[in-house]
């Protein structure tokens, strides 16, 4: 495949425009995709920021920051995306809905693009059936927020070729990334490990085993991870990982998998997390006038 110069992503939630910013500053021009103009708008701040942060950083210089934001064009037209050599889809993560995009991108893409999945649980190859390329479809799952984070998972289709699987490994090693792959099975590796800790931890709290911070300080101190199961999932979004969950029960038949009856009822209720700004925790800040004074 001939160098890629230019790559259309679409979504302008945090993964979708995280993985834009990346390709912008990694010298691509990048088309970022959403039908909702206030998702887009905020993308475009969150990028300028987040580009910004690393100038302060002295990661990049000014003038770089100035060309990677110049390189960005935000849009809901997805016909746009005629002329892009890699397209990325980060919208939600519902099987039936990335189908429907994957069918419509099949339609507008030109014949050599490559049509890449963030997905992170979702069958490859039932998303490639929805086209007439299935050997030009692939999973590149980044990890969140992906400016940030070292890894991407490959995932390869029953039918992805060879020359697409490596095209999407040169890309992912262009961005900085250290690459591992997994076969098309529900979960992948890193959330087939990862989504039944998160369950499990919900199954402590759900139990009465121990607090949410007992929980997530234990798992922190005692196993060194940087942050709590249950903090974790909130910085996810509880509906993501309710998602996830489902694919794993769905796909692989163990009850083990099935969601716990308290990360359902919070999703229920729109406690979605930091997003929403509560889930497990409470993120939102009381107003001044609801503050305990401290006068006697």
């Amino acid at each position: 495949m001939a160098e890629l110069k230019s790559v259309g992503v679409v979504g302008g939630g945090q993964m979708g425009s995280g993985i834009a910013q990346l390709a912008a500053m990694y010298g691509l021009d990048v088309h970022l995709i959403d039908t909702d103009p206030a998702a887009l708008s905020g993308a475009t701040k969150s990028i300028s920021a987040s580009i910004q942060r690393f100038v302060s950083k002295g990661q990049i210089s000014q003038a770089a920051a100035t060309d990677a934001l110049g390189r960005l064009h935000c849009t809901s037209n997805l016909e746009e995306l005629c002329s892009s050599d890699f397209i990325i889809e980060a919208i939600v993560e519902s099987e039936d809905v990335k189908k429907k995009l994957f069918f419509n991108l099949d339609k507008i893409a030109k014949g050599t693009a490559i049509l890449a999945s963030n997905t992170s649980s979702i069958s490859i190859t039932r998303l490639a059936s929805a086209t007439s390329r299935p050997q030009q479809v692939i999973g590149m799952h980044f990890m969140n927020p992906p400016p940030i984070m070292k890894l991407v998972e490959i995932v390869r289709g029953a039918d992805t070729s060879d020359n697409t699987f490596y095209a999407t490994k040169a890309l992912a090693e262009r961005f900085g990334k250290i690459v591992i792959c997994s076969q098309d099975f529900s979960g992948f590796i890193v959330n087939r490990i990862l989504m039944p800790m998160i369950n499990e931890a919900f199954h402590a709290l759900y139990t009465g085993v121990a607090t949410k911070e007992d929980i997530d300080t234990g798992m922190k101190l005692g196993t060194n991870h940087p942050m709590g199961p249950l903090e974790l999932a909130d910085f996810i979004g509880l509906d993501v990982c309710l998602s996830i969950m489902r694919v794993l029960h769905a796909g692989l038949g163990d009850s083990k998998y099935s969601p716990c009856p308290l990360l359902v009822q919070y999703v229920d209720a729109g406690r979605l997390g930091k997003k929403r700004g509560i889930g497990v925790y409470d993120y939102r800040k009381v107003p001044e006038s609801l503050k305990p004074s401290s006068r006697l």
